[in-house]
């Protein structure tokens, strides 16, 4: 017999489904989060690289499957995908990519006060007030949804 409706295969509770509300209200949130990168001149493939580096950090396998074909799937190269854990030590990445890394980086792991003041500051002239905060907004967004994801043991399919 299989896992009841709302739970995954040990009994635990998918937050999608137990609060459908909620979840709306964040994917609504994302919807317009996507809408502030495009606006700020941030291509899909952009995002992705940064709703993947998060995942990574996180760990979470369901949005690492979801971004990574999401990530191919706008023309990002395999090859950057597959050495983006370590983006520092390649030079792949240009200087707006890794300013946009590093910030999603420090959004998600919330280091020092004045580690992370100069992490936004470069940010912050790298890329701009607009795509710096449409960039911290992706973060902030896709660790919502990592949370959500591990929390509720959303298996990849």
């Amino acid at each position: 017999m299989g896992a009841p409706e709302g739970h995954d295969a040990h009994g635990g509770v998918f937050l999608d489904r137990a609060e459908p509300e909620v979840y709306a209200a964040l994917s609504a949130t994302a919807k317009a989060v996507t809408e502030a990168a495009r606006r700020a001149g941030l291509d899909r493939r952009f995002v992705e690289l940064v709703n993947l580096r998060v995942s990574q950090l996180n760990g979470c396998a369901f949005c690492l499957d979801l971004h990574h074909r999401r990530a191919v799937k706008a023309g990002e190269d395999p090859r950057r995908l597959a050495v983006l854990e370590v983006w520092r030590e390649t030079s792949l990445f240009d200087e707006r990519e890794r300013a946009a890394l590093a910030l999603a980086e420090s959004i998600t792991r919330l280091p020092p006060l004045e580690e992370r003041r100069a992490v936004e500051d470069d940010a912050r002239r790298v890329l701009g007030d607009e795509a710096y905060g449409a960039v911290a907004w992706v973060a902030v967004t896709i660790n919502a949804f990592n949370r959500v994801s591990i929390t509720s043991h959303h298996p990849v399919a």
